[in-house]
């Protein structure tokens, strides 16, 4: 077999089509829930805590040249290096909101699959059933 024909086999094979289309859903998935931390839950925590932005939480690791802005994005831009903590927490929550969807999901569907009914077993076709009935009658 070919490598290109093999490759092909492989593409086409359920499995690889499946782990395709979850991971495009779970990329955008992904951006949902950044979006829910970073424009809804975010804002709020912000406001609990005073107002403050958790993006703009840094350590700057180096001495900021004067005339720029203590802001995350304009220590950056100055070169400096930075310990940005308040990233971080943002990707950390992020992290936290989508482990528990993906949790409360599987649960729901291992819940679903515990309700559900095994199925019955498929009838033999007929004619292994007169196949069965000769040799029970020859047994006879």
């Amino acid at each position: 077999m070919s490598f290109v024909s093999e490759f092909k086999e492989f593409v086409v094979k359920g499995n690889a089509m499946d782990l395709a289309v979850g991971v495009i859903i779970g990329a955008a998935f992904g951006k949902i829930v950044e979006s829910i931390v970073n424009d809804l839950i975010m804002p709020i925590v912000g406001a609990v805590f005073g107002g403050f932005d958790f993006s703009n939480l840094f350590i700057a690791l180096g001495s900021v040249p004067e005339g720029v802005a203590m802001t995350l994005a304009e220590v950056k831009k100055a070169g400096v290096p930075v310990f940005a903590y308040g990233s971080f927490l943002t990707v950390l929550l992020n992290f936290i909101i989508l482990a528990f969807i993906v949790f409360a999901i599987v649960k729901q569907l291992n819940r679903i699959k515990r309700q559900t009914p095994p199925a019955a077993p498929a009838a033999p076709p007929e004619d292994v059933v007169l196949l069965r009935e000769i040799r029970d009658s020859l047994k006879k």
